[in-house]
């Protein structure tokens, strides 16, 4: 049996619940905002216990096992970025002939990660050692790239080590293409300075539209690299041969001094 205090608090209820169903549409959101503001805090504790927990049990983890974790989010990162930069030109190389029938489709290119594992004194600026080798798909003259740039290409497979000849040495010829002007030319030695970072590009005409700070990719002629890789960023330009071509500097992307990983690109 009820007593008269009980009766009074579910009298004191039911008014309340009248009150709060007649309320303005505005006022009622409010109210209904004001009170999840009072339980916020609780959900936030309970993000931050979960927030704890998840941190430690990644602190439980064998320290070999977050290593290869991390590995495997750097490679994807980097294979990402290389997509990335190909897909960039391949929109670009789209636009301009989307009105032309019967194009041929881009070749499909799949990365295969290898290490630098060596580096000949004698030409330490011109080529380099990976663990990539024929019992690993290896074929002469397959590019070589990091996702900031172009590396090189493939030149003397063995079963187990590839020796890269690096860009700007004069076994290692690229035909580019400067993004923004569409002028195209070839970077090869020996006027390059590859220990600087910097290679050389002569164009096949003058081109005095060429200013500093454009892009230069590969071109895709020559048939080696495809194109779209990105190579650098130009310097500085100045005339030659009497005004009949333009030689300019690139910056290159990949950073040749300190290569630790490689990327081997295959079709």
């Amino acid at each position: 049996m009820f007593k008269r205090p009980h009766y009074i608090a579910l009298g004191t209820c039911a008014l309340l619940l009248l009150a709060l169903l007649n309320l303005p549409a505005p006022t009622s959101a409010r109210l209904k905002l004001a009170v999840g503001g009072v339980f916020l805090p609780l959900f936030g504790l309970s993000s931050t216990a979960h927030s704890f927990v998840d941190e430690a049990s990644y602190q439980l983890l064998p320290r070999q096992t977050l290593i290869r974790e991390v590995r495997r989010l750097e490679a994807e990162n980097d294979q990402l970025r290389l997509q990335s930069a190909q897909g960039t030109d391949a929109i670009a190389e789209n636009n301009r002939i989307r009105s032309q029938l019967g194009l041929l489709p881009r070749g499909t290119w799949k990365p295969r990660p290898a290490r630098i594992v060596g580096r000949d004194p004698s030409t330490w600026w011109r080529t380099l050692l990976i663990d990539h080798g024929t019992r690993d798909g290896a074929r002469l003259n397959q590019p070589v790239i990091t996702a900031e740039g172009l590396v090189g290409r493939i030149a003397v497979v063995g079963h187990s080590h590839s020796q890269v000849a690096l860009i700007g040495d004069t076994a290692c010829g690229v035909a580019v293409l400067v993004v923004e002007t569409r002028d195209q030319g070839i970077v090869k030695g020996p006027q390059s300075t590859v220990e600087s970072g910097i290679v050389e590009l002569s164009t096949f005409q003058h081109s005095p539209q060429i200013l500093a700070g454009h892009t230069v990719v590969t071109s895709g002629d020559g048939g080696i690299f495809p194109k779209g890789l990105p190579v650098g960023r130009i310097i500085d330009t100045r005339a030659a041969n009497a005004g009949l071509f333009t030689t300019a500097r690139i910056r290159l992307g990949a950073n040749l001094n300190r290569l630790e990983e490689v990327w081997v690109l295959e079709q």
